[in-house]
C-alpha cells in the first residue's frame, strides 16, 4: 500500500506545485493549510479539500513541510509528540535542519531533506512548456539534491520516491549530507550565484545610466552570460580570448575579495543560516 503523506502548507506557492505533483501519484495524501485564501486556491485549482492538522497526522507515514524556513522550527516542535514512532518529518531546504530547528527529542522519527536543483540553463527542453518551466516541477527536467538527517538507512528511498514525485520530471537524484547541502544553499547557489548575479544586474543599470539602450544592455549581457558560462562549465568545446582572459585576470581582484572561498568554512554557512532562520 501507498505511504500516506500530510502536506503542510499545502496552499501555499510551494504546497500547490506539490500538491499538483502528488496528485498524478499513487500516494494518499491529506492537505493542511490553516489560510482560508491557502484552502480556496487548492479548491479552485485541483479541487481538493483540506483536513485538519490532528486528522492528518493521525495515519500520516510522512509529513512534508513546506512552509517558511522561519517556522520549521516551529511547526516540527508543535506536531512533533502527536507524530506516531517510524513517521518521516520532510523538509524542503537543509536550512533549518543545519540549524537545530528540528526536535531532538525525538530519535524515533525520520528526518528526510529534499531540495531541487532547478532546470540548467543549458536548455535541451523540446516543448515549449518545458522550455518555460525555470523553476522545474512542471515541464522541465532537473536534478535533485536528498539527505537522511536522521532515521534507518532503509527509510531512504521512501523519502527519495517522494522527492521524486514532488520536484518531477527528473534528471538525476543524488544523495548528499546535511552539511552538503548546506553548502550548496544557502552557500553555493545564494550567497556566491544569487549575490553575483544581482551585481551583474547592478552593472546592466549602470551601463543603461551611461547612455546604452536597455534593451541592448540586456540582450548583450545575457547573450555573453549564455556563450561564457558554456565556455567556462565545459558545455561547448571552446575557450576565451586572449583578451577575455586578461579582463578576467585583472577583474576577480577588483570584485572579489581575497580570501572570499571562506564562504564555504563550515562556520561561514552556519552563520549565513543563522541569519536566514
Amino acid at each position: 500500500m501507498a505511504a500516506t503523506i500530510a502536506l503542510f502548507g499545502a496552499g501555499g506557492k510551494m504546497g500547490v506545485r506539490l500538491s499538483t505533483n502528488l496528485a498524478k501519484s499513487d500516494f494518499r495524501v491529506l492537505h493542511v493549510e490553516p489560510g482560508e485564501a491557502g484552502r480556496k486556491r487548492l479548491k479552485d485549482t485541483l479541487g481538493v479539500d483540506c483536513v485538519d492538522q490532528d486528522t492528518a497526522l493521525a495515519s500520516a507515514d510522512v509529513v512534508i513541510l513546506a512552509v517558511p524556513d522561519t517556522v520549521i522550527g516551529k511547526v516540527a516542535h508543535a506536531i512533533g509528540p502527536k507524530l506516531k514512532s517510524g513517521t518521516m518529518v520532510m523538509i524542503l531546504d537543509a536550512a533549518a535542519a543545519f540549524a537545530g530547528h528540528l526536535p531532538a527529542d525525538r530519535p524515533d522519527l525520520t528526518y528526510f531533506i529534499s531540495h531541487p536543483c532547478h532546470p540548467t540553463i543549458f536548455n535541451d527542453e523540446t516543448t515549449e512548456a518545458g522550455r518555460r518551466d525555470y523553476f522545474g516541477g512542471v515541464a522541465a527536467r532537473q536534478s535533485i539534491t536528498s539527505a537522511l538527517m536522521q532515521g534507518p538507512d532503509a527509510d531512504y528511498a521512501l523519502g527519495e520516491a517522494v522527492a521524486k514525485v514532488i520536484y518531477a520530471p527528473i534528471k538525476t537524484s543524488y544523495r548528499l549530507t546535511v552539511e552538503q547541502m548546506a553548502i550548496l544553499e544557502p552557500g553555493l547557489s545564494e550567497t556566491l550565484c544569487a549575490t553575483l548575479l544581482a551585481v551583474m544586474k547592478d552593472g546592466m543599470d549602470e551601463v543603461v545610466r551611461r547612455g546604452v539602450p536597455p534593451d541592448c544592455a540586456r540582450d548583450f549581457l545575457l547573450g555573453h552570460m549564455n556563450i561564457l558560462a558554456a565556455v567556462t562549465f565545459k558545455e561547448i568545446e571552446g575557450q576565451f580570448s586572449d583578451a577575455c582572459n586578461k579582463a578576467i585576470e585583472f577583474g576577480k581582484p577588483r570584485l572579489m575579495r581575497d580570501d572570499w572561498l571562506k564562504m564555504f568554512e563550515m562556520d561561514e554557512i552556519a552563520e549565513s543560516i543563522r541569519r536566514i532562520t
